[in-house]
C-alpha cells in the first residue's frame, strides 16, 4: 500500500488549486478545441503521428498506423491497455496471459505474441512505448492510462527506429503534456459488479518557465465471478489507481525539458477457468457444475488473494532546436516494477480427484521484480530536399521471479465435499517448496539512421532508407529447481542489423501509394520454467508492405489500404510436459525451441472512416490475415517433430463505429456512439492449441455533453455507457486434457455506468 500516499497528497493538491481558481470565475479559459462538440464541421479531423519519430500527418505517413485518441478512448471506456482486447484494432490482439489480466500477451498481424512471456529472461515481439520509453515486461501494462492524448499502433517490423523486440509492430502511447495555462477536468463514475472510477487532471498556470501538470486516476470493480469459498476474493476483479506528476521547463522557444513521475498499483485477480465438457478425472462436484454457458459462480471455491502490481518511473525529456534545420532530442528513463501472482483461478479446470485425504486445490504463486532504465538520443533535420534523423540507444533490464505452488484444498469422501488443506492453510510461504528461481540481466545498444530524399525533379517522389545496428548481451541463472539449489546459467550476445526501404509516390488529390521493405527481431533467452535453462536464439522477421492512402470527399472521407507478405524465421515455440493429475507434481515445465523452418503472415488491412452529413461520423476497420504453421522438434518426444499453429492470429476481424453529434437545448450537445467489433477465432497457447470462439462484441456510449456551468466556459458532461452491451459471451482461452476434459475463460459480462465530469 505504499503507492496510495502519493495518489492521496497528489489529489489533495489537485483539488486544493482546482477549487480557488474555480471561484475566480474571470480568470477561467473558455472551452478549448478538445470539447466533445468541436468537430461540427463537415470534414474529418487531421490525425498526427510521431511513428517516424518526428509529428507527421497519418496520410502523409507511408507506414500501416492505426490510431485511437483520448476521445475514441472514451467512447469505449477503456482504462487500461487491456481494454483494446475487444478488437476496435483489428489487427492488434490483446489477450491476458492465461488467467493473469496482470501481465498481457500481445500480438500484430498474427506476429509478435508469446505462449509465455511471463518470465525474465524471455520478450515480447511487439514493443511498447509511453511517451518515447521502451516497457520492458509483459507485467505492468494492464495498470491504469493516465491522461492519453492518443494510442499508435504501427504494424509490421519497426526495427529501424524503435528497435529490439518490434518484429511484430509497437504500440506507442502519448501523453498529454503540461499547457501552462490553468485547466483541466474532474470526474466520477459508478457501473455495476460494485465498480466505481474518479479523475482529476489538472494543469497549472505556467510560472518563471515553469508548467506543472497532475493527473490521478482510480478504477474499481468487484469480481464476475462467485468464489464459493467465504470470506475470499472473488474472480476477475480489479483495483487500480495511479498519480501522475509532470513538469516543463521551456526558458526558450528552442529549448525544453520535461520530467515526469508516475507511480500505479494494479491489484487483480485472476479470471475463472471453467469446466466445459468433464473428465473422467474429475470429482462428482466438478462433473454435475459443468457448463458451456458463462457461470455466475466457481464449482469449487479457495483461497484467492489479490495479484497486485505495483510501478513507478522517471522520464526526462530534452528537445533542443539547435537551428531551423536541426532538432537534437534525448529521452532518458527509470523504471521498477514488482508483481505478485496469486492464482486460484484453475481450480475447477485442474483438480483431479484422487480420493478423499487426497490433497488438491492448486494454488499458483509467483513473485517478479524488475528495474530497468534507457537512454536515447536522437538528431533530427531537414534540409529542401532531405529529412534525416540519427541516434542511439542504450538498454539495461534486471530481472528475477520465482514461484510456488501449494495444493491448498483436501478432498472429502467420494469427492462431493472438501476442505482447506491443514498442511498450506493459513499460507505460510517459507514452509512451501520453490518450483523455481531465476534471475536475468539484459544490455542492449543500438545505432540506427534513417534518411528521405525527395528529389527536386520529381517532388511527388519520396524515396527513403534506413538501417539499425543492434547487440544484446544476456545471461541468466535458473538457481532454484524443485526446491533445490542449482548453478544453471546462459551467457550470450547476438549481433544483427535491420534495414528499412521505403517508396512512396504522390498521385495528386491527397492521395498516396507506398511499398516498404522492413525487418526486426525479438530477443533471444532462456526459458526459466525448464529444468536445464537452454538458451534459445533470435526469432526474425522480414516484410513487405504495399500501401494506398487517400483523403477525399472535400476531406469528408479517409480510406488507407494496406497488403503485406511477412516471413517469420528461427520462431521461438514453447512445449511443455504433458500434465498428469495422479503425478502429484504441481509445477508446470517448459522448454522453449527456434522452429526448423521459416513460416509466412500474408493479409490486407482497410480502414475507411467517413462523414456523410454534418456530426455524423462512421469507421470501419478491417483485417484479413493468414499465417503458416510451423514445425519443431519436440524435447519432450524424442526428437518428434511437432506443427504448432500461429498464436493471436484470426483469420478475419473487424470493427465498426457510428458517432453522431445532436445539438441540445442551444447549449449543449446529446453524443450518441456505438461500435461492433467481430472476429474469428484464434489459438493462444502453443502447448495446448484449441481454437478460441468467434466473437462479436459491441460497446455504446450516451453523452451529455459541455452544459454550462457558468458564464466563463465550465462545463459539465453524463454519459451512460456498456462494455459488451449485448452481453455476448465467448471463450477467448480454452484447454484440453484427455484426463480433466475441455475447459476455457469466457470474456467479461456486460458492464454499464454513469459517469459525471467537470470540465474547467
Amino acid at each position: 500500500m505504499r503507492h496510495l500516499p502519493l495518489h492521496r497528497s497528489l489529489l489533495a493538491l489537485a483539488v486544493a488549486t482546482t477549487l480557488p481558481a474555480l471561484a475566480r470565475a474571470e480568470e477561467a479559459p473558455t472551452a478549448d478545441i478538445s470539447s466533445e462538440t468541436a468537430r461540427t464541421v463537415v470534414a474529418l479531423d487531421q490525425v498526427v503521428v510521431t511513428a517516424q519519430k518526428r509529428a507527421t500527418n497519418l496520410q502523409e505517413t507511408p507506414i500501416s498506423v492505426s490510431v485511437v485518441d483520448a476521445e475514441g478512448l472514451k467512447d469505449r471506456s477503456a482504462i487500461s491497455l487491456g481494454s483494446l482486447s475487444d478488437g476496435s484494432i483489428p489487427s492488434l490482439r490483446v489477450t491476458p496471459f492465461a488467467t493473469r489480466s496482470s501481465a498481457l500477451n500481445i500480438g500484430i498481424r498474427g506476429i509478435g505474441a508469446s505462449g509465455d512471456a511471463n518470465q525474465p529472461a524471455r520478450d515480447a515481439g511487439v514493443g511498447i512505448y509511453v511517451d518515447g520509453v521502451f516497457m520492458g515486461r509483459a507485467q505492468g501494462l494492464g495498470s491504469m492510462l493516465y491522461d492519453v492524448e492518443r494510442i499508435e499502433v504501427l504494424k509490421g517490423p519497426q526495427g529501424t527506429l524503435f528497435g529490439r523486440n518490434t518484429e511484430g509492430g509497437a504500440v506507442s502511447i502519448v501523453t498529454k503534456q503540461p499547457t501552462g495555462e490553468f485547466g483541466g477536468s474532474v470526474s466520477a463514475g459508478v457501473s455495476n459488479f460494485g465498480g466505481y472510477t474518479t479523475a482529476l487532471h489538472l494543469d497549472l498556470p505556467r510560472v518563471a518557465d515553469l508548467s506543472f501538470k497532475v493527473d490521478a486516476v482510480q478504477a474499481k470493480r468487484d469480481g464476475t465471478t462467485d468464489n464459493p469459498m467465504r470470506g475470499e476474493r472473488d474472480f476477475n476483479a480489479y483495483d487500480k489507481r495511479g498519480a501522475r506528476l509532470s513538469a516543463l521547463w521551456q526558458p526558450s522557444e528552442d529549448f525544453s525539458l520535461l520530467y515526469a513521475f508516475d507511480r500505479s498499483y494494479d491489484a487483480t485477480t485472476p479470471y475463472h477457468t471453467q469446466v466445459l465438457v468433464p473428465g473422467a478425472f474429475l470429482s462428482p462436484l466438478q462433473q454435475a457444475g459443468a457448463s458451456q454457458d458463462r457461470r455466475d459462480s466457481a464449482i469449487l471455491g479457495g483461497p484467492q488473494e489479490d495479484n497486485i502490481g505495483r510501478t513507478s518511473g522517471h522520464l526526462l525529456n530534452l528537445s533542443w532546436t539547435l537551428s531551423d534545420q536541426l532538432e537534437l532530442k534525448s529521452i532518458s528513463s527509470y523504471r521498477e516494477l514488482t508483481q505478485g501472482q496469486f492464482d486460484m483461478g484453475l481450480v475447477d479446470a485442474i483438480s483431479a480427484y484422487g480420493g478423499a485425504g487426497t490433497p488438491f486445490g492448486r494454488y499458483s504463486l509467483a513473485q517478479v521484480y524488475q528495474h530497468q532504465y534507457s537512454q536515447e538520443f536522437q538528431l533530427i533535420g531537414n534540409t529542401d530536399q532531405l529529412q534525416f534523423l540519427g541516434g542511439a540507444f542504450f538498454y539495461h533490464e534486471t530481472a528475477g521471479d520465482n514461484a510456488q505452488t501449494p495444493n491448498m484444498l483436501v478432498w472429502g469422501p467420494g469427492g462431493n465435499s472438501y476442505t482447506v488443506n491443514p498442511a498450506t492453510n493459513p499460507l505460510d510461504l517459507s514452509k512451501v517448496r520453490v518450483d523455481r528461481a531465476s534471475k536475468a540481466w539484459t544490455d542492449s545498444l543500438g545505432v540506427f539512421g534513417q534518411a528521405t530524399w525527395t528529389p527536386e525533379a520529381m517532388d511527388r517522389l519520396h524515396l527513403t532508407a534506413g538501417g539499425r545496428y543492434t547487440r544484446d548481451d544476456k545471461k541468466g541463472n535458473l538457481y532454484t529447481v524443485n526446491g533445490a539449489a542449482t548453478q544453471l546459467a546462459f551467457n550470450d550476445r547476438w549481433s544483427r542489423f535491420d534495414s528499412m526501404v521505403n517508396i512512396a509516390y504522390d498521385l495528386g488529390g491527397q492521395a498516396m501509394v507506398y511499398v516498404r521493405y522492413s525487418t526486426g527481431f525479438k530477443a533471444g533467452g532462456a526459458n526459466s520454467r525448464s529444468t536445464n535453462y537452454t538458451a534459445f536464439g533470435p526469432e526474425e522477421v522480414t516484410a513487405y508492405e504495399l500501401g494506398f492512402k487517400t483523403q477525399f470527399w472535400d476531406d469528408r472521407a479517409r480510406l488507407n489500404v494496406a497488403l503485406f507478405d511477412a516471413t517469420i524465421a528461427h520462431k521461438q515455440m514453447d512445449f511443455s510436459l504433458p500434465f498428469d493429475p495422479n503425478s502429484g507434481e504441481t509445477r508446470t515445465t517448459m522448454v522453449t525451441t527456434n522452429a526448423l523452418g521459416d513460416g509466412r503472415s500474408r493479409g490486407a488491412e482497410l480502414e475507411f472512416n467517413v462523414m456523410p452529413v454534418d456530426n455524423l461520423t462512421l469507421a470501419l476497420n478491417y483485417a484479413y490475415t493468414k499465417i503458416d504453421a510451423q514445425t519443431a522438434v519436440d524435447p519432450f518426444g524424442a526428437g518428434v517433430q511437432v506443427t504448432v499453429q500461429p498464436l493471436l492470429a484470426p483469420k478475419n476481424a473487424g470493427s465498426l463505429a457510428i458517432d453522431y453529434l445532436v445539438p441540445f437545448a442551444n447549449f449543449s450537445a446529446l453524443k450518441f456512439h456505438v461500435d461492433g467489433n467481430w472476429s474469428d477465432g484464434f489459438y493462444t497457447s502453443e502447448y495446448d492449441q484449441m481454437l478460441t470462439d468467434r466473437s462479436f462484441v459491441v460497446n455504446a456510449r450516451v453523452a451529455l455533453v459541455d452544459v454550462p456551468m457558468n458564464s466563463t466556459g465550465t462545463t459539465m458532461s453524463f454519459s451512460l455507457w456498456a462494455r459488451n452491451l449485448l452481453d455476448e459471451q465467448h471463450l477467448f482461452y480454452k484447454l484440453n486434457s484427455p484426463a480433466l476434459g475441455q475447459t476455457g475463460i469466457f470474456n467479461d459480462p456486460r458492464t454499464f455506468g454513469l459517469d459525471v465530469a467537470i470540465n474547467f
